[in-house]
């Protein structure tokens, strides 16, 4: 964070403490949530309709007030603010319950109980499955070549998501963000992963590095396929996206690696969730390859 972005965060006089703190925590989590999808403050101010003087004092603590009456608001009713705001309808009785049981565990037990949960309602479609592989990961991680390669070796069609996403909305990607925005685009992205998979036994597919950042269409991806993340240290990411004549990422310097690291961190514990880890960092092609068919005949 820049020194003029930590001078922005001085406390407010006019609320609490703690009505503060909240605020700050609020301008983290949208910070991260912007890196988790790859998002500019310029990109998500075009895409919302919002500011970017609103969103840069939204993101150091200075949010509108009304936020924090809101949130007085969700306290006196006694209901997280989350259901206040919720645009879907209402969950199950069950759900509520289940969530409010598995929140009195440790964040540690949530992924033992997820497995659990897929294993005992998936199993018949396990074999399934394995036939299916998806790889994600960010740029640079070796995606395409070495999805290429095992698709050649297993005798399946290799698939990107991004193209499937480009058929189901008959326009190219930066068309759908500019023209229809973020939730135009995850709509056809789940659109694209169930016509994938309902269409096709096998396969290998390579996902947008950004599909973790729904959780739901990942949720469809990691119930759908034996799912791989590929992943590189920072410094490689950028230098084999150089590598491939694209010098975009470079704008900016050390922004630019700031902002690759920041996504990284932010979308790590969910990319945690594949079912297997290949680093590729100080890794030949070659190598790569072989720790994959050694995680595939296990």
């Amino acid at each position: 964070m820049s020194n003029d972005e930590n001078s922005s965060r001085l406390k407010r006089p006019d609320l609490s403490l703690e009505e503060n703190n909240y605020l700050l925590m609020l301008g983290d989590r949208i910070r991260d949530l912007r890196a988790q999808r790859g998002m500019t403050r310029k990109m998500l101010a075009h895409q919302s309709g919002v500011s970017e003087r609103y969103l840069a004092q939204l993101e150091t603590g200075h949010g509108n007030i009304s936020i924090i009456l809101l949130r007085q608001i969700a306290q006196g009713l006694g209901f997280p603010i989350v259901d206040l705001v919720r645009e879907e309808a209402e969950q199950s009785p069950e759900l509520t319950l289940l969530m409010q049981y598995l929140g009195r565990f440790p964040p540690k037990t949530h992924e033992w109980a997820r497995r659990l949960l897929q294993n005992e309602l998936e199993s018949s479609g396990r074999t399934a499955r394995r036939q299916r592989i998806a790889f994600i990961g960010l740029r640079g991680a070796g995606k395409t070549t070495l999805g290429t390669m095992l698709a050649e070796q297993l005798g399946v069609p290799i698939l990107e998501l991004a193209k499937v996403i480009e058929q189901e909305a008959g326009a190219d990607l930066s068309e759908i963000f500019s023209l229809y925005g973020q939730a135009a685009y995850r709509r056809y992205e789940r659109r694209g992963l169930e016509s994938v998979v309902a269409n096709n036994e096998a396969f290998v597919l390579i996902a947008g590095g950004s599909i973790v950042s729904e959780p739901a269409n990942f949720d469809l991806l990691l119930s759908s396929c034996f799912t791989i993340w590929l992943c590189a240290s920072p410094e490689e990411h950028m230098s084999r996206v150089m590598a491939q004549g694209d010098y975009r990422p470079m704008h900016g310097n050390q922004e630019a690696m700031d902002d690759l690291k920041r996504i990284l961190a932010g979308r790590t514990a969910m990319y945690s969730k594949a079912d297997a880890i290949i680093d590729t960092s100080g890794r030949t092609v070659e190598q790569s390859f072989l720790d994959i068919l050694e995680v595939l005949a296990r």
